[in-house]
């Protein structure tokens, strides 16, 4: 119910909007909007939004680049392939704010120091990508997000350019997201997985900003140089709009972290593969099957990602020389005896490739979290023992023919 009274408002005050095509005076104060992350996945990085506020002529409205649908069809299918759409949203200050107070987060407001002309530049821009088709756009959570079009749209109103003075130390996209999602997390594994070779290259200060959070930093010390007239700061004042209520930290148990979950598996396997050698002389095919599955999952989605997705950082990736998407069928084929020859060959090629990926690991070639590290000893030192002990029985079985 509260969520209808949130969406009605905000239709009712776009069509307010439609009809008075927003007119400013001198007193008008533009803003940046930046809001820390949230708890959900998809606010994990925070958000960025623009304000016009006219208290004279009873404007004070909120530029939201950051609107999207859950019920959108086939949501989650687009968005794993890199095709969601996002709009670009009006409405009133007053049902922007109550939304980030209700989930804790830092709501910070930057004043941008723009001329009468300059702020009425930025409100046709804004205006026009708002007309309805214009308003929707192909979201990429790298180039084209929340963040980089309200920084356009204000570059784009200022006359001359802005020049900044870069706050924050370089660094590559990959540790740029890890800020945000934690060292030894699962959400941390997952994005490490699908990011490829790509992710390692360290982004540039334009790029940086995809950010909200380095958007805000940059704008703060950046200046405006425009011709013919002094240089002036492109903020003139920063103020608190919300601020975090204190609340516990919690920490995940040391046993839920990928890390740990693995060794332990790790360690699973190696006294399995030290009684299947020693005592049972076979496999233990139901912890292989589990094993396959898994990780057979995993390179169907990294597969999926780099060859067909429209999300950026996601070629070239690595991962699949241990995540191999054919180990589905080789779960399903290691309970076939006909096919042991078959996958006799396969597993010489699969040793192959994880000792190429422990390599890759080891050179830093791309950046592989070190939760993949016992897994990938895993599925080596089970392949290699499945390895040794079907070329025993394949040999065993041509003597006795």
């Amino acid at each position: 119910m509260k969520r209808f009274f949130l969406v009605a408002g905000i239709l009712f005050c776009l069509l307010k909007i439609n009809a008075q095509q927003i007119s400013i005076g001198d007193s008008a104060v533009v803003s940046l909007i930046t809001c820390s992350p949230g708890e959900e996945v998809y606010s994990k990085f925070g958000h960025t939004a623009i304000r016009i506020d006219d208290s004279t002529r009873g404007v004070d409205l909120v530029f939201n680049y950051g609107i999207f649908s859950f019920e959108t069809e086939n949501f989650y299918y687009k968005f794993i392939k890199g095709e969601t759409d996002y709009q670009l949203g009006i409405y009133d200050t007053k049902y922007f704010l109550p939304e980030y107070k209700q989930r804790n987060s830092i709501v910070w407001e930057q004043i941008l120091n723009l001329t009468l002309d300059e702020k009425k530049k930025l409100i046709g821009l804004l205006l026009k990508n708002y007309e309805p088709e214009n308003r929707t756009y192909r979201y990429n959570f790298i180039f084209d997000n929340c963040a980089s079009r309200p920084r356009d749209k204000i570059l784009s109103a200022i006359d001359g350019y802005v020049k900044y003075r870069p706050v924050s130390e370089p660094k590559t996209f990959r540790q740029w997201v890890g800020m945000y999602v934690g060292t030894d997390t699962w959400l941390k594994f997952g994005i490490d997985i699908v990011f490829g070779m790509d992710a390692d290259r360290e982004a540039n200060l334009n790029e940086s900003m995809f950010l909200p959070d380095n958007l805000m930093y940059e704008f703060q010390t950046a200046q405006i140089h425009s011709p013919g007239t002094k240089i002036r700061e492109l903020v003139s004042e920063k103020k608190l709009l919300i601020d975090k209520s204190s609340t516990s930290v919690q920490t995940d148990s040391v046993f839920y972290k990928p890390v740990t979950v693995f060794i332990i598996l790790l360690v699973l396997g190696i006294v399995l593969t030290v009684w299947d050698i020693k005592e049972s002389k076979r496999h233990f095919k139901f912890f292989d099957t589990v094993l396959l599955v898994i990780t057979g999952i995993g390179g169907l989605i990294a597969f999926y990602l780099m060859f067909f997705s429209l999300h950026p950082l996601v070629r070239s990736n690595l991962n699949l020389l241990w995540l191999n998407p054919l180990n589905l069928f080789v779960a399903l084929f290691i309970w076939i005896k006909p096919m042991r020859v078959v996958l006799f060959y396969y597993q010489i090629v699969n040793i192959l490739l994880l000792l190429t990926a422990l390599f890759a690991f080891a050179l830093s070639v791309q950046s592989f979290n070190i939760a993949s590290f016992p897994l990938i000893v895993l599925l080596l030192m089970r392949s290699t023992s499945w390895f040794a002990l079907t070329k025993r029985r394949i040999f065993k079985s041509h003597k006795m023919n």
